[in-house]
């Protein structure tokens, strides 16, 4: 007898706008509290600017406008997913995020034709674990390198400069 062996793979789950997402575990540093962001002058409105982190001054994007939706008060339970991809290191700021779970490849899905288009860039494939219907991201187009600047090579020390200068 033959054991057939079903693959899958982890993902880090989270929360925008009422819809669920989930991140390849193996392009996510760390989930953390949001503290304190500081703006960056002329930024896309989806870059929210930066935040200091483990040591590094990385970009946070807001995936609420990067993705069309309303902006809203970050709160207690709003989290960076702090990702990191082709060595460039985003913060994605999501309304919640406290889930690590396994996923079949099996029931993952290609996305449908009707939601191929603008928005459909962003989404890899469709997972139907149980119940639930979790979009996984393309993180590569959600950070698209022409749509984000590269600001992350900022240092502490300049961010500070920016800061007092207010």
């Amino acid at each position: 007898m033959s054991e057939q062996q079903n693959h899958s793979d982890t993902f880090v789950i989270f929360a925008l706008a009422g819809t669920t997402y989930g991140v390849h575990s193996n392009l996510v540093q760390q989930m953390e509290m949001i503290e304190h962001i500081t703006p960056v002058p002329n930024a896309p409105p989806a870059i929210e600017g930066v935040v200091f982190s483990r040591g590094r001054v990385i970009p946070a994007v807001n995936l609420r406008v990067r993705f069309g939706f309303e902006r809203i008060p970050l709160d207690i339970q709003t989290r960076m997913v702090v990702t990191n991809l082709d060595g460039r290191t985003i913060g994605l700021i999501v309304d919640n995020a406290r889930e690590f779970i396994s996923i079949p490849e099996d029931v993952i899905q290609p996305p449908n034709e009707a939601i191929a288009g603008l928005s459909g860039k962003y989404i890899e494939g469709i997972a139907t674990p149980g119940e639930r219907i979790i979009l996984i991201l393309n993180l590569t187009e959600v950070i698209n390198l022409t749509d984000i600047p590269v600001i992350e090579q900022q240092t502490e020390k300049e961010v500070r400069s920016e800061n007092a200068a207010r």
